[in-house]
């Protein structure tokens, strides 16, 4: 391969690549402002309020993990803050790794037992 078309693929590379992240970055801005307009400034997970400065410590999170996912009501959003946000991603790669739910996220059975069920007759037994 001769350097110059070395050098043109990789400028048409660095252009794509350039591309990409405006468009993210647009798109980013876009919804980012609309859940902002939205939902109080709040996190939806460890209820810190977010004000001024701090406010770009506020994110949103895709609930689906699908950042194209942007339905015009938010119902794929949620604010959270970088620190609650950072920890939702993490647990989403861990339950991909271990191929399970997070500790808290399974489904508890229901019981049948009831430990309580004769009490009233007993008590009024008592009388």
């Amino acid at each position: 391969m001769s350097p110059k078309k070395t050098q043109t693929e990789d400028n048409r590379l660095d252009q794509i690549v350039a591309a990409a992240r405006r468009d993210r970055e647009s798109r980013e801005k876009t919804y980012r402002e609309r859940a902002l307009k939205m939902f109080p400034w709040i996190c939806a997970r460890c209820g810190r309020e977010f004000t001024g400065k701090k406010l770009r410590e506020l994110t949103v999170h895709h609930r689906d993990h699908n950042h194209d996912n942007n339905p015009p009501d938010g119902s794929n959003w949620e604010l959270l803050c970088i620190y609650c946000h950072d920890n939702e991603h993490t647990r989403h790669l861990d339950e991909q790794w271990h191929d399970t739910a997070p500790p808290g996220d399974e489904q508890k059975s229901s019981s049948t037992h009831r430990p309580f069920a004769g009490l009233e007759a007993l008590l009024k037994g008592k009388k």
